[in-house]
């Protein structure tokens, strides 16, 4: 490795010792003081690189790479408010353990609250958001600094994919030049060797850890080898006991592909006769294993007091991934007096109501792998008939409704998807209706969203990011309001290269807060919470290169629909529903529910 000069040097050996860490693709947005990185990425082989304009959109695309493949896809800007952009997706993807790695350009020192033009303060912008953080040295052409550079980079990647994944900042301060000029007797000819810098092993290739993007690559300087939490024998045969009991059930909540193995909680379900109750995110609701399992999806509905009052309670709950999206589930839980046992690699609580009575810090699959071995006890067929009837009982109803309604479009693009389908879901209702409508299947359906802190901003780019990582096709499911914050993210469908068939339920505002109490309060509940805003977004079609469709009924969402994921290219399917009237379809169908379950019940 060559360089014309220290800055060119410096970003030269970041890059390559992420690569030589596992990365494979970068998202970059264009800025002066980023120059060295930009150009580094740009030049380097065996790293795909994703130009945003805009530095939000890139966060949230990174965001989504990284959701659908648990490792990190770095981000790289200028200084000043290029950096605080990215602070939304950070956020997320502290609360969601999504592994990001923020580089961020930076003035020298020197410049640092003197008044200097794009200069702000950016150590430790991120606050207690990120993982680690860490302002680098200015570049030196010298040994030891590109040894202990080489080596933070690898600490970086650590942490950013290590048992608790989230975010990690570098900020990475440049003097000019930034540009590769040639600065003569900058960078000593005989540092070549150390700006290349690896360790090799006996057989000469990349090392037993996870550096290195081939078998002929150079190894990383430092390899990383990274393990997840077990527990010991005894305490395992402790936990085998606590479930050794008739009535259990296994609460799977939302979690990325990479974090749960559903074929070991499958076996955890069959040792022990416990349901799987499966948020829509979890990778459990959907996939081949619920031909064999008895996975649950109707809860939201039919986990009403007026109901569970004349059931059992259950008498031990294991509890994985993060806490369900369901309001009615999680209340339930709450309710009951079960032993609940939180199981969390991290050792972090994840629970709200705060009744849970255990946190187990082991990895959920491989604790599901020991426990499926040795559990034993009683096996009570009248405990899964209850919950079994009571979802038969739920999806009879959904499926004798035939009416328009945001659920059932959203359950009809799932059913309508082809396999495999990255399923990508906004925040407000759409994730709700996914939850409540969206049939358990063995469809290879893999559902993601963005539930860290469930906000409406980035999810277009966060799903074309996971499109980005995949060869699945790609639908967003996404609301009118979500779908206008993100606009800008729409330019990665071109620029990207990343089609994808996206649903948009246009109820002209914020239809969430119809469940709300304040819907009652009018005004001043449509003008400063729904917000009608009146937006025509067909627009974004011929702006973004997108084709576009509008329907008003559900047969001609599902005729749009196979259409458009059958065909070449990228297309909005329009559907215009009315809020009022989709909260009022909900009610209706879940009182029905309650009102045969509660008639029905017994002891």
């Amino acid at each position: 490795m060559t360089a014309p000069n220290r800055n060119t040097l410096w970003a030269r050996a970041i890059v390559d010792e992420l690569v030589r860490g596992g990365v494979t693709a970068a998202c970059v947005s264009p800025g002066s003081r980023s120059t060295p990185l930009t150009v580094a990425f740009a030049e380097h082989e065996d790293v795909r690189v994703f130009s945003h304009l805009d530095e939000r959109a890139a966060a949230y695309f990174a965001l989504g790479r990284a959701r659908r493949t648990g490792e990190v896809t770095p981000l790289v800007c200028t200084s000043g408010t290029a950096a605080a952009n990215y602070h939304p997706a950070v956020l997320e993807a502290d609360q969601s353990r999504v592994p990001l790695l923020a580089l961020t350009a930076d003035r020298p020192p020197e410049l640092r609250d003197s008044g200097a033009n794009q200069t702000a303060d950016q150590e430790k912008l991120y606050g207690d958001a990120v993982r680690w953080y860490k302002d680098l040295p200015e570049p030196e052409a010298e040994a030891r600094k590109l040894r202990s550079l080489r080596t933070t980079v690898a600490r970086a990647l650590t942490a950013a994919e290590g048992t608790d994944p989230g975010p990690v900042h570098l900020n990475v301060p440049f003097r000019k030049p930034l540009e590769p000029t040639e600065v003569p007797g900058d960078v000593p000819d005989d540092l070549e060797s150390l700006a290349a810098a690896g360790r090799t092993n006996a057989a000469g290739g990349a090392g037993s850890g996870t550096g290195g993007v081939g078998t002929t690559s150079p190894p990383a300087f430092v390899e990383r080898a990274q393990g997840a939490p077990e527990l010991p024998d005894s305490e395992i045969r402790s936990l085998a006991d606590d479930l050794g009991v008739e009535r259990g059930l296994i609460v799977a909540g939302p979690a990325d592909p990479h974090e749960i193995d559903p074929e070991a909680v499958v076996a955890l379900s069959h040792a022990t006769g416990f349901p799987i109750l499966a948020d829509p995110l979890s990778g459990l609701r959907f996939g081949g294993h619920n031909r064999v399992a008895p996975v649950l999806g109707g809860y939201d509905a039919y986990l009403d007091e007026a109901v569970t009052a004349d059931w059992p309670d259950p008498e031990a709950v294991l509890r994985i991934g993060a806490s369900p999206t369901s309001k009615p589930l999680r209340k339930y839980l709450a309710r009951t007096d079960a032993q609940q046992l939180v199981v969390d690699p991290a050792g972090k609580w994840r629970e709200a109501e705060f009744t849970a009575s255990d946190l187990v810090v082991a990895d959920p699959s491989r604790l599901a792998e020991a426990l499926a071995r040795i559990v034993a006890g009683p096996d009570s067929a009248a405990w899964r008939d209850l919950w079994a009837e009571a979802e038969r009982t739920h999806w009879d109803a959904v499926d004798a409704h035939e009416g328009l309604f945001e659920g059932g479009i959203v359950a009809d693009a799932v059913a309508e998807a082809p396999e495999p389908t990255t399923l990508f879901v906004s925040n407000s209702m759409p994730v709700r209706d996914l939850d409540r409508f969206a049939r358990p299947s063995p469809d290879a359906v893999t559902a993601l969203g963005n539930r860290g802190v469930s906000g409406i901003d980035g999810i277009t780019s966060t799903a074309l990011g996971a499109g980005s990582a995949t060869t699945d096709h790609l639908t967003l499911v996404i609301g009118d309001l979500a779908y206008y914050h993100d606009m800008n993210g729409l330019l990665a469908v071109a620029r990207c290269d990343v089609d994808a068939t996206i649903v948009l339920l246009d109820n002209d505002g914020g239809g969430i807060f119809h469940m709300l109490p304040i819907e009652s309060f009018d005004p001043p509940f449509t003008e400063q919470f729904k917000t009608p805003h009146g937006i025509d977004f067909e627009p974004t079609g011929e702006l973004y290169g997108l084709e576009y469709e509008r329907v008003d009924g559900r047969e001609a969402f599902v005729d749009a629909y196979t259409e458009a994921v059958a065909g070449e290219g990228s297309t909005v399917v329009e559907v215009a529903t009315d809020a009022a009237d989709s909260h009022g379809t909900r009610d209706e169908l879940r009182a029905q529910v309650i009102a045969e379950l509660a008639g029905g019940s017994t002891n």
